[in-house]
């Protein structure tokens, strides 16, 4: 008894299974312009689409949008297969089809990508798979850069900005085993226990200055105001907001020594 999966409307154990002679025969008809040819052709690799959509199950988004977002990377792998190259089909669709899901998902995420990086994307992955297909082993970023003549820093650029975002309460193995989140590896080399120890004691000293003495502070150098601005708003002169400050400075300095 087959397992019934519907999606989009389509029953997946119905669809029909194309061996290597009949896509190769169908795919020239496709060159010549038919388009039974070509219906035939993308309904018969639609288990492909199918066996690659089940990856992303997990993604936020609908499984028939992205199924269909599937199906418009197979038709783009369709148009743009080149049958002077020796490479089975399915070597050629399944990034094609998996960059189409990643850009559907993309599109839908409140992380914009720009069209042109995208498209720089989807274009490093079709010419590495190009090369594949050539015989090169895992082509470098150089490599492809040179091919698509481009900068390399722009391919590696395009690449990153496809690349999906990790959420910090993501899981990552640890070296024992155990899962940890992956703010749990993430350090701030800023905060130093150094520095959290000046802080402290900067703060301590602030909190023994006068309530007028810490105001002037609180305006000059954490709102950014002048003196000028500070005697306007407190109803002081500015020479007496001067001695005050020079006065507070002092008395931090003397209490953090």
């Amino acid at each position: 008894m087959s397992f019934k999966v519907e999606i989009c409307g389509v029953n997946t154990a119905s669809l029909p299974k194309l061996t290597e002679e009949e896509m190769s025969a169908l795919m020239l008809q496709i060159k010549e312009g038919d388009l039974l040819a070509r219906e035939k052709f993308i309904i018969g690799n639609m288990r492909l689409v199918l066996s690659i959509v089940k990856r992303f199950w997990g993604k936020k988004g609908c499984a028939d949008d992205i199924f269909q977002a599937g199906c418009v990377g197979l038709i783009k792998a369709i148009d743009n297969f080149d049958l002077r190259y020796s490479v089975k089909f399915s070597t050629y669709a399944v990034p094609m089809i998996i960059g189409e899901i990643k850009r559907h998902l993309r599109d839908g995420n409140s992380l914009r990508v720009a069209r042109s990086i995208r498209d720089t994307a989807y274009q490093v992955l079709k010419t590495r798979e190009e090369m594949e297909a050539e015989g090169v082993k895992e082509p470098c970023i150089e490599q492809i850069a040179e091919r698509m003549e481009v900068a390399a820093a722009d391919v590696l650029y395009a690449l990153d900005a496809i690349s999906d975002p990790l959420s910090l309460y993501d899981p990552v193995p640890g070296k024992s085993g155990d899962n940890l989140l992956l703010m749990d590896q993430i350090g701030d080399e800023r905060n130093t226990e150094e520095n959290w120890t000046e802080k402290v004691a900067l703060t301590e000293a602030v909190s023994l200055l006068g309530e007028r003495e810490k105001h002037i502070l609180f305006l000059r150098y954490y709102e950014g105001k002048t003196q000028t601005e500070i005697s306007e708003e407190i109803g002081i002169s500015q020479a007496q907001v001067s001695r005050l400050e020079k006065s507070a400075l002092r008395s931090v300095r003397s209490a953090m020594d």
